[in-house]
């Protein structure tokens, strides 16, 4: 399990590394947008990563990391790698953004496209373990990655002490966990994830990690299981479920009115709100995810 005290470890870890991102008011949303998409790389995920790499030791360095990821994690890990010297190996699937594979590969890691979906790919990644001996680090089921994620956490309640509500978009659960771990005991955390691409909420009713299909636009989102310490640590949040026309309307929404040049993942806990499905006097919603192509996002613009 993952608590307060870890995340405080965590971005002690972490140090300077990385911006602290801003808190926007929101006047027509009413709410205020914690803006992850300007973290290095477009997302949270670098504060996982630093994390877990600064716990290596000098063989495990020396050995090299592996992940997995359709985009965001697999950019986070390169970029980190690079910049503390440790080798990195990608595991994506055919079919991920090539603008994020192309990304991952601009900050020196390999990428391995073998696998022909999500679940394939996690085939693939268990067998490069066992013939690479790399050190997994893992998108949303570490308790030190988590720990760097839920620094967000630590940032929203010192820069928004009123907040009754932190909203956030949930893949396999590794920034919602880490929030939950680092403020949920003081403030109300509400998870939010595509109708379909319910991980987490496919999970806590299972009561265990549960495969599920990921069909959403959102493919940040599209983890194909939820981890189990997310699991544990989030089982009595509230969750919500938006529709894809939702996050459309969100994207939209972020791009003409706050200025925000989001993907369709860094839209969903926006979707939330602006649909009418979460009620909150001072909310703050994560805006996380910044890696959309011009093609993605002019076809979203153009709909209506």
């Amino acid at each position: 399990m993952v608590d307060r005290d870890d995340v405080l470890r965590a971005r002690e870890r972490i140090g300077g590394r990385l911006p602290r991102t801003p808190l926007l008011p929101c006047r027509t949303l009413g709410a205020r947008l914690k803006c992850e998409l300007f973290q290095r790389t477009g997302s949270f995920k670098p504060r996982g990563v630093f994390s877990k790499l600064a716990t290596l030791t000098d063989e495990e360095r020396a050995r090299g990391v592996i992940a997995i990821s359709a985009g965001n994690h697999a950019q986070a890990v390169a970029y980190a790698a690079a910049e503390t010297g440790v080798d990195a190996l990608l595991v994506m699937w055919q079919g991920a953004s090539e603008l994020k594979v192309a990304a991952t590969r601009g900050y020196g890691a390999t990428v391995d496209q073998a696998a022909t979906d999500p679940a394939g790919a996690f085939e693939r990644l268990d067998e490069l373990l066992v013939e690479t001996g790399r050190t997994l680090v893992h998108p949303f089921d570490d308790p030190v990655v988590i720990a760097g994620a839920g620094t967000v956490g630590l940032e929203v309640e010192e820069d928004a002490p009123d907040a009754d509500a932190i909203v956030v978009a949930v893949g396999g659960g590794g920034l919602v966990a880490g929030i939950q771990a680092a403020v949920g005991d003081r403030t109300r955390v509400i998870a939010v994830e595509p109708e379909r691409s319910r991980a987490l909420d496919a999970a806590v009713e299972a009561g265990e990690p549960t495969p599920v299909e990921t069909r959403s636009i959102a493919d940040g989102l599209n983890a194909p299981f939820a981890g189990r310490i997310p699991l544990e640590l989030c089982r009595g949040i509230e969750r919500v479920l938006v529709t894809e026309a939702e996050i459309e309307d969100a994207f939209r929404f972020l791009y003409e009115r706050a200025k925000l040049a989001v993907e369709p993942a860094g839209a969903a806990a926006t979707a939330a709100l602006l649909a009418g499905k979460i009620e909150a006097e001072n909310p703050v919603v994560v805006v996380s995810g910044g890696n959309v192509s011009a093609q993605t996002a002019a076809a979203i613009l153009a709909r209506r």
